[in-house]
């Protein structure tokens, strides 16, 4: 081969050498560019997480705890001779899950993503219920339904709205109806619906919280009422 067509071929190796060099270059550099992107991305969105925050609503006093508006004067020591369940209540499943549900005038309904409760409204209302059958002083036993507890009538209902509602005048709405059955003769022999819209203080999540709670109590007490009404007409035998 001759000097001149070796130096070519030498020539265009090295163009040949360089290119190499230069993709390989470039394709590092887009790699780490593309891995540091990445990375960015992942930091910005831990940093960016919100923690959930989470509420309960207030239970009554300890079992056994007497107040001076839980019983007519001079029955609180001379409580219903018999025991009461109260059972499950049911709901559709926005109310068996923990979010906080919010909705309007329309039927649209939907949840918070970072504001939830502590524990599903079926069961927190049903807990404020028993604490406050309870802490009333009016029955000889009060429990949660279980299969190796025997009662002699068992409360149970249903759970239709407990959940924030726009307008004009932002509300909490709590809706629920019970009713008792005679375990005995399987009827059910009382009933209450209770329907109430709470006004709500403020603008935020804590301010409904605290309507709802506010509107559970209200709706317990009302309960507990009609059940001395119903046991006052239809003494325990």
């Amino acid at each position: 081969m001759s000097p001149t067509k070796i130096d070519a071929a030498t020539r265009q190796l090295g163009k040949a050498h360089s290119f190499a060099f230069v993709k390989a270059a470039s394709m590092k550099m887009r790699v780490v560019t593309f891995l540091c992107v990445m990375m960015a991305g992942l930091l910005g969105s831990c940093g960016a997480a919100r923690p959930s925050k989470y509420y309960q609503l207030t239970v009554p006093g300890a079992a056994g705890a007497q107040t001076a508006d839980s019983a007519p004067e001079g029955k609180a020591n001379d409580p219903i001779p018999l025991t009461l369940l109260v059972g499950n209540l049911m709901a559709s499943h926005l109310y068996r899950e923990d979010r906080i549900v919010y909705g309007g005038a329309g039927e649209q309904m939907g949840t918070y993503e970072y504001q939830r409760w502590a524990e599903p409204p079926t069961e927190m209302v049903q807990e404020v219920l028993l604490r406050a059958l309870r802490s009333s002083g009016r029955f000889r036993a009060v429990y949660a339904q279980r299969s190796n507890i025997n009662g002699d009538f068992l409360l149970r209902g249903r759970i239709y709205d407990f959940k924030e509602v726009s307008g004009n005048q932002m509300t909490a709405r709590v809706t629920m109806e019970l009713e008792m059955r005679d375990l005995k003769t399987g009827a059910t022999v009382w009933t209450h619906y209770y329907q109430h819209d709470e006004p709500v203080s403020g603008k935020d999540v804590p301010a409904v919280v605290a309507a709802l709670d506010k509107n559970v109590l209200l709706g317990v007490k009302q309960v507990l009422g009609s059940l001395e009404e119903y046991f006052a007409a239809h003494p325990a035998k």
